[in-house]
């Protein structure tokens, strides 16, 4: 039976579920034997980078598979097995194999993120723009109803970015909070059937892998999933690049990116500014959550000097 090496985050973010990560980590072997014996894989080397799930390298019939087990409770695998269903390879990784039961999806394997490609900020969002439109294409009606709807982020994303800036003792201004809340709810009121497609949810560049027999193609992994407008998936690349938008103009380069991806992405510029204020500073409170502030503040000091900016 297999023993893993497991990455530290994994074992932290198990250990802190109590009773049931620790049952997890004790099965795991025995969990990823059953998995090698029904789907027909060997086991290889366990990749890190993540901390909701084992993923590691495998071999299923001569060719190159990714097996992943997520915890109890924390990576939603199911929905996860959904959208690569129903995606069929548009723009997401092609799913091999499901298990309910353990929580596990055997993947295809895919090459080097987009981050690690060695190109330039505008390439970069060529290809990821390329990869979205691609991702789109999937029809959202079989999963309408199960996913999140770009209305319901909305509403979540104010009540989150109101109650965690007063729980992490108001750690920027209150104008940049007041200007996210204001466009969530636009973006919550602009809320269209006609308009939806199948979301990603965390469409960055680490999250698009190459296609390894075309290596100018990409595919998605760990999509968040949701039924929405385009410009949400256009709002996590908008967040980006904070310390280069401190370094330079920052309105005037923010300004540039914005109507790029708006262009690139088919959207409008004013859904893809508001959507992306919303998500770098929803982002920028998620880092205090995860006692990462120091990565966290560039995204609030961006947010407020973009406050009264608008494309």
């Amino acid at each position: 039976m297999h023993v893993f090496d497991l990455p530290e985050a994994v074992i932290k973010r198990a250990r802190s579920l109590g009773a049931p990560g620790e049952t997890w980590l004790t099965k795991l072997p025995e969990v990823v034997n059953e998995l090698a014996g029904t789907w027909g894989f060997t086991v290889g080397n366990v990749l890190a980078g993540g901390s909701e799930a084992l993923v590691v390298e495998t071999r299923r019939e001569g060719e190159p598979a990714i097996l992943k087990v997520g915890l109890p409770g924390s990576a939603d695998l199911a929905t996860e097995a959904r959208v690569y269903r129903a995606a069929a390879g548009r723009g997401y990784a092609t799913l091999l194999a499901h298990s309910a039961t353990h929580d596990a999806l055997l993947l295809e394997r895919l090459g080097q993120p987009l981050a690690q490609r060695g190109v330039d900020a505008v390439a970069e969002l060529e290809r990821l723009c390329e990869t979205l439109n691609a991702a789109w294409q999937t029809p959202p009606d079989a999963l309408r109803g199960m996913l999140m709807t770009g209305a319901e982020k909305s509403r979540w994303l104010i009540d989150f970015i109101d109650s965690t800036w007063r729980e992490q003792g108001e750690p920027c201004p209150r104008a940049p909070i007041d200007r996210a809340i204001a466009y969530a709810e636009l973006r919550e009121a602009a809320h269209s059937a006609s308009e939806h497609v199948l979301v990603h949810g965390d469409a960055h560049a680490l999250n698009a892998l190459t296609v390894p027999d075309d290596p100018d193609r990409f595919r998605f992994v760990d999509p968040d999933a949701l039924i929405a407008e385009r410009a949400c998936d256009l709002a996590v690349p908008m967040r980006e690049n904070n310390r280069e938008l401190l370094e330079g103009d920052t309105a005037k380069d923010a300004l540039a990116r914005c109507g790029r991806l708006a262009r690139l992405g088919g959207s409008s510029e004013d859904a893809v500014w508001q959507w992306g204020f919303v998500e770098r500073v929803s982002t920028g409170l998620v880092h205090f959550v995860i006692d990462m502030a120091d990565e966290g503040l560039p995204y609030l000091h961006v947010a407020e000097r973009l406050c009264d900016v608008k494309p």
